[in-house]
């Protein structure tokens, strides 16, 4: 008999992670099982990563609806994908489960060259927000590793300080040898969001991360039109589920870029509408994990790879948590690869 089950998972920051909207320590992520009674040598797979604060599911009602989701799966697996689009972090552990189980529970949901271990996909590294000394110290770190992309948190500390850090990069490394990406998280007041770009942009910036916080349409569209950087909207794309809404967005602001965390957006099938749109209107787009698990990242990357999108991707978490999942997902010079040599690790999960 096929059951499906959940569980609640923490995963615990080794470091703690400093964003403009507050330091991380744990993050609370939810884990779908699909099995069969008579074999469960066989078990598929699928991760609800709810970010509190950040999710439009982040409401009351969670745990009641993945457990009314797996008392209905897989029997209903046709008629509950659609009742669950305002559910996106559940709809998208939903799609990835039932995914899982019909590539036979092997964690290999989309087939490609990145899956048989034959290429990497090229990666940011990310630099947490914290004392100038802090993100000195991972800049370095990232370096020594053989990234060439470079994601740093902006907002926290002094903007003063997040400048001279940004300078010292930009002393040791060209534009041509190291790409720089800075991630507001919506930190910077309208009103002075422009001054503060012209200022980043003498350090030869690739793209800013939403600037201003979400919902300030036409004060974003104004500060798309006139940045020395080109703007990706990251947090505007969240809770805009109807296909029409998306379209209105990206034609009122006409971002050069947009990001896409399928866990916040919808899964796979929210992330492609997005892309249809914004490649149709000549922007262009990056997928990053949104702090999942090694269970979520493995499907996300698998997913990026047969996009075959030449830009660094922000794939690279895994490494964040002390108790996450050993995976074949390995970081190495700046690119995610998938290690078909190395087994997966369940041993966390209730059996």
């Amino acid at each position: 008999m096929l059951r499906c089950s959940y569980q609640k998972y923490i995963l615990r920051f080794i470091k703690p992670g400093g964003t403009s909207r507050g330091v991380l320590r744990e993050k609370e992520t939810w884990i779908i099982s699909l099995f069969d009674d008579a074999d469960k040598s066989k078990i598929a797979f699928g991760e609800c990563g709810l970010f509190r604060g950040l999710s439009i599911d982040d409401r009351p009602g969670y745990e009641e609806k993945l457990a009314e989701v797996c008392k209905r799966l897989p029997h209903e697996k046709e008629e509950i994908l659609p009742e669950l689009t305002l559910w996106p972090s559940i709809y998208f552990g939903v799609e990835m489960v039932l995914k899982d189980w019909i590539n036979k529970g092997d964690h290999i949901l989309f087939k490609s060259d990145f899956t048989e271990g034959k290429s990497g996909i090229h990666i940011n590294g990310l630099i947490w927000m914290g004392s100038k000394e802090s993100m000195m110290g991972q800049i370095k770190d990232k370096l020594a590793q053989g990234f060439s992309c470079l994601k740093m948190k902006i907002g926290a500390i002094d903007f003063e300080s997040e400048l001279e850090i940004l300078q010292f990069i930009r002393k040791q490394f060209s534009f041509k040898e190291i790409e720089l990406r800075v991630d507001a998280n919506g930190a910077f007041l309208a009103k002075e969001a422009l001054e503060k770009l012209k200022r980043l942009s003498v350090y030869d910036i690739h793209s800013i991360e939403q600037p201003i916080r979400a919902g300030q349409i036409a004060e974003m569209a104004e500060l798309i039109e006139k940045s020395p950087i080109p703007i990706a909207l990251d947090e505007e794309l969240i809770g805009i589920i109807d296909g029409r809404a998306k379209q209105k967005l990206l034609e009122i602001l006409s971002p050069p870029y947009i990001i896409l965390k399928p866990t916040l957006v919808g899964g796979f099938a929210g992330s492609e509408e997005w892309i249809q749109l914004t490649e149709k209107q000549g922007g262009n787009w990056w997928i990053t994990s949104a702090l999942e698990s090694n269970i979520g990242l493995n499907v996300i990357a698998q997913f990026t790879a047969t996009k075959n999108n030449p830009l660094p991707q922000g794939l690279g978490t895994g490494q964040l948590y002390s108790n996450n999942f050993d995976s074949p997902l390995r970081i190495h010079k700046g690119k995610l690869f998938l290690d078909k040599t190395i087994q997966w690790n369940f041993n966390h999960l209730e059996q």
